[in-house]
């Protein structure tokens, strides 16, 4: 009996190790299969990407109802081009890659030469507010995949409105037809560049009179992170070859297009911030330098950086955040008047070592500054270079600002300036007061939207303008003072406009900054003469009540010349 017991324990035993060995390793054993079967199915959904003519990506959720365009489910999540626009489910995916074509962004070398194409028609997900094109009802109202778009014209189409004789109908395009670049001129462009007797002046829409295509440059660093939203919703609405993400593409590629365009017709939309637009800037100087002057295109912006000021001054505004649609967007830059910037030529030379060293040679399209504002702009630059994952909001950017800006209030590191520098305005010194910094500026914004040249607006001055070949320069006495005349409780010491300025630091190391690029330096020689002139475009739906009291009207832009 006590054998038998023993015996019934012992398998009791046994039994309950194994079921706690099941309990443990069974799950472990799915959660291992889980993870192979996900890798695997994600390495195969990455071949197909790497494959694929279409521009897919994944998401775990999307933004609107959508449906798969092969199995017409209703799906929360799978692929999508950011082209033409398809959706699809996971298992979906390479069967709609095979079935569906994406947008031609040049039109295939055995169609023959054309001058104009049929529509695209894609079926389902057609954006919500659409209206059919033939009964001028609302479209995508059934809860299925239902209805049509095509990804040139954006015009829908209900399924039962939808003939065969709209299958074969040209596509013009639709509203930005002035913006696109057809697939046909493309490869009748390439072609006519092979017959080097032929003119590209009787190639359709170059021969248009109202055409100016533009391009797309977006910098998916800048400031909220929303380019990469920018740049899916551009190709959407106009050809995929016309939009270029600068992390990708340098500005001077992507600006040798405009070789393949009419002259003096192409707009650039950078989608960035200041040092964006002036990276892009130095890109078209390139093209003078090369001769391609006839080329040159004119420039909106698009803010997405952290100051923005630039743009603020050309009417675009202080920043984007996605509260304006792509189309409106589109729509500011075909109605934008062209007006010039004048660029500057900032040349350090540093004191001492006998001139062996090389100067430094910066070019300005704000502003220049040495004192307290420097001195933020260098704290924030060190500080982002150490963690940059933090800086991924303008507000986090700003509050950082605001962080420095209080501190210098109470350290004071750059006072007694007076004492350490002479300013010299058209070879004219100027007696300097007590100050903490002095500021040379371009343009008339500065620290994120402060019209520092006008103060609180009570005392009469000569207008601050972009484009005059003059530069206004101000003195400030420390951080509080900045923050004064930024909220309009004071003016700052205004020293006077000047076509030259040169400024001499005696002594020390002090902060200096050049648009925001900011940096420490000891005593050198700083000389600042104008270098040229860009041409950019003025949208004035932006320009606030504050704007047309202290600025005048823009003056439209002259036709490029070799001077310029």
């Amino acid at each position: 009996g006590s054998r038998s017991v023993a015996a019934s324990s012992g398998l009791a035993d046994c039994s309950l190790v194994c079921w706690t060995l099941c309990s443990v390793l069974l799950p472990v054993l799915i959660t291992l299969w889980c993870s192979f079967q996900r890798s695997r199915r994600q390495l195969l959904i990455r071949d197909i990407f790497r494959k694929s003519k279409h521009d897919w990506h994944y998401t775990d959720l999307f933004g609107q109802p959508s449906y798969c365009c092969v199995c017409a489910q209703h799906i929360l999540q799978g692929a999508f081009c950011s082209c033409c626009g398809l959706r699809v489910s996971e298992g979906c995916l390479k069967k709609a890659d095979q079935r569906f074509l994406c947008k031609e962004i040049v039109m295939r070398s055995g169609a023959g030469a054309h001058s104009s194409m049929p529509h695209h028609w894609i079926r389902g997900n057609v954006p919500l507010c659409s209206c059919c094109m033939v009964c001028k009802q609302q479209c995508g109202t059934q809860p299925k995949l239902c209805d049509y778009r095509c990804v040139w014209c954006q015009h829908t189409v209900h399924d039962e409105c939808m003939v065969d004789h709209l299958k074969t109908e040209e596509c013009r395009f639709g509203e930005f037809r002035d913006l696109i670049i057809p697939p046909y001129y493309l490869s009748a462009i390439n072609h006519l560049r092979k017959d080097k007797g032929s003119s590209c002046e009787k190639v359709v829409p170059y021969s248009r009179k109202h055409w100016m295509p533009v391009i797309i440059l977006a910098n998916t660093r800048s400031g909220n992170n929303m380019g990469e939203t920018l740049l899916r919703e551009f190709k959407i609405l106009l050809n995929p070859v016309q939009v270029f993400d600068l992390s990708k593409t340098a500005p001077a590629k992507a600006l040798q297009l405009c070789l393949l365009l009419p002259c003096n017709a192409v707009r650039v939309l950078v989608c960035g911030g200041d040092g964006t637009v002036g990276w892009v800037l130095d890109a078209i100087d390139e093209m003078k330098i090369k001769g391609q002057e006839l080329f040159i295109p004119q420039v909106a912006i698009l803010p997405l950086g952290t100051g923005n000021d630039l743009s603020n001054t050309l009417g675009w505004g202080a920043g984007y955040a996605g509260e304006v649609p792509v189309e409106q967007i589109l729509r500011n830059v075909m109605e934008a008047d062209g007006v010039k910037l004048d660029r500057w030529k900032v040349q350090v030379t540093n004191k001492g070592y006998y001139n062996l060293r090389k100067p430094k040679v910066f070019t300005m399209n704000n502003y220049f500054s040495i004192g307290p504002d420097a001195l933020m702009a260098l704290n924030f630059h060190a500080h982002r270079e150490k963690t940059p994952s933090l800086f991924s909001s303008r507000i986090i950017n700003k509050a950082v600002y605001f962080f420095y800006g209080t501190k210098d209030c109470l350290v004071q590191e750059c006072k007694d300036l007076n004492k350490k520098v002479e300013l010299e305005l058209d070879g004219e010194r100027i007696e300097l007061p007590n100050l903490e910094g002095i500021i040379v500026l371009n343009i008339g914004y500065w620290g994120g939207g402060c019209r520092l040249w006008e103060g609180m607006g009570d005392e009469p001055y000569p207008l601050a303008r972009h484009d005059d070949g003059l530069l206004e320069v101000v003195g400030v006495h420390g951080s509080f003072h900045c923050a004064q005349i930024q909220v309009k409780l004071a003016n700052p010491v205004r020293l006077g406009q000047a076509h030259t300025v040169r400024l001499i630091l005696k002594s020390s190391k002090m902060p200096m900054q050049v648009d925001g690029e900011p940096w420490a330096q000891g005593p050198c020689t700083v000389t600042i003469t104008h270098k040229t002139h860009a041409l950019m475009l003025y949208h004035s739906g932006e320009q606030t009540d504050d704007d047309a009291s202290s600025t005048s009207e823009p003056e439209p832009a002259r036709e490029q010349t070799d001077e310029d």
